[in-house]
């Protein structure tokens, strides 16, 4: 009889986990860590990932500590990328380590890629370790909970729904003052000030100091909780510089100062400069391939410089969304494809009008019927390979390890040149007698 009594328990509570999965982690986020265990493990993981996602982040995050290496191995790939980083970086480190080996490669890499965050940005400046609460949740939830944290840091409590998304921010003295029946969502008298985790360093100051908090929110896109920046924290961290992005995409350091010393700058630039002169060769090597045809057709290199410029400004709209898509965790390296096909028909629709402009131009220019049907054509082409370079470039140096903002304008620039020069001129000299080009 105790059999089937607890077998109905159990189809009681699977029913409702699988028809009220919001309101069921709710629930058991309440329990403890050992209890929502025991409920967890006994459901499809299709429904266990379902409530595991609702659960509150602080009790989420110590479950997915707690969690077998079976079950966290096969729940967590079935998560949100998003949520799953902003669990584990509520974690130590060593405890991250461990189980991001027991995820698949790719997984492993993308959810490092969504919790390191620039220097530069709010997000690196976070203290994931948030406590965090429902609207439904009484002064006397918090309170009790509060006791146990026993974190005197702790100056106000976060307002999320089941989602994850900030609500509202309670100071810890309206608590104190308040019923102990009474409903945190009753006590939320203002949109919280949060800030987003990749607005530059200087925003974050500008905030604290502008609504004199002491503690400020971090959210991501979707307005989800991600942590909070403190103040001291802030402080020591003012220090770095925030335009180092900017230093490494012309080829100087990261960490070079203006009033660096002259043999570090020499260290940190020169290597660059060297990369960059090779590439420049490597333009002139494919412009010297077609010597003979300049030296027939002279006026082709008076339109060298247009197809190359073109071509340029195309490829570098690409590289500066991409590179933005990346920094803003828009993008992954999984969408390379998805980014590429979008900036070749980009380039294609600009490519055929500013080539119906020059083609005009250059007709009235020479008075050659020839040369404008070349040179538009190779403003297509050109414009075309210099939108998929744009948007792949910087997406592959990333998914080798390399920083996009360093290196993608240097090998972008020779990309574009190397196309630009070799459609051109390689069209001239194949369809040059064809189209009475002399």
């Amino acid at each position: 009889m105790a059999t089937n009594s607890s077998t109905a328990v159990q189809k009681i509570i699977n029913n409702y986990f699988i028809l009220y999965p919001h309101e069921a982690a709710k629930l058991i986020s309440k329990f403890k860590e050992e209890e929502i265990l025991h409920y967890i493990s006994g459901q499809p993981i299709d429904i266990a990932s379902r409530v595991f996602s609702g659960i509150n982040p602080d009790t989420a995050a110590g479950v997915a500590a707690k969690m077998s290496v079976e079950l966290f191995s096969q729940l967590f790939p079935r998560l949100d990328p998003n949520l799953a980083a902003r669990l584990l970086s509520r974690l130590d480190k060593n405890i991250v380590e461990s189980r991001l080996l027991l995820l698949p490669a790719n997984l492993n890499k993308e959810l490092r890629e969504l919790m390191l965050y620039p220097p530069e940005t709010a997000g690196y400046l976070i203290d994931t370790k948030v406590t965090t609460f429902y609207p439904e949740d009484t002064v006397e939830d918090v309170l009790k909970r509060l006791r146990g944290v026993k974190d005197r840091r702790i100056v106000n409590v976060y307002i999320i729904d089941t989602e994850g998304s900030l609500l509202g921010v309670i100071p810890l003295q309206d608590l104190v003052v308040s019923e102990h029946s009474e409903i945190l969502g009753n006590l939320i008298h203002s949109t919280p000030v949060a800030i987003n985790a990749i607005s530059p360093r200087e925003d974050v100051v500008k905030l604290l100091e502008e609504r004199k908090l002491i503690n400020l929110p971090v959210v991501d896109f979707e307005n989800k909780l991600l942590g909070v920046i403190r103040y001291d924290t802030l402080v020591n961290a003012t220090k770095q510089d925030a335009t180092e992005d900017v230093q490494a995409m012309f080829g100087a350091g990261r960490d070079e100062r203006a009033l660096s010393k002259v043999s570090f700058a020499v260290r940190k630039r020169l290597p660059w400069l060297e990369i960059n002169l090779a590439t420049a060769f490597l333009a002139a090597t494919v412009v010297g391939m077609f010597e003979d045809t300049i030296a027939r057709v002279t006026v082709l290199a008076v339109f060298l410089p247009v197809v190359a410029g073109q071509s340029g400004n195309t490829g570098s709209q690409a590289l500066a969304v991409t590179i933005r898509g990346l920094a803003l965790r828009e993008i992954r390296s999984r969408h390379w494809f998805k980014i590429a096909r979008k900036e070749i028909a980009v380039g294609f629709i600009n490519g055929v009008v500013v080539a119906l402009t020059t083609a005009v131009i250059v007709y009235f220019w020479t008075g050659s019927t020839g040369l404008p049907i070349v040179i538009g054509v190779s403003m297509i082409i050109s414009m075309v390979i210099a939108g998929m370079a744009g948007a792949v470039i910087p997406i592959m140096l990333k998914a080798f390890g390399q920083d996009p903002a360093q290196s993608s304008s240097i090998v972008l620039t020779t990309v574009t040149d190397v196309f630009g020069f070799l459609s051109f001129l390689g069209l001239a000299t194949v369809l040059g007698n064809a189209l009475g080009i002399n």
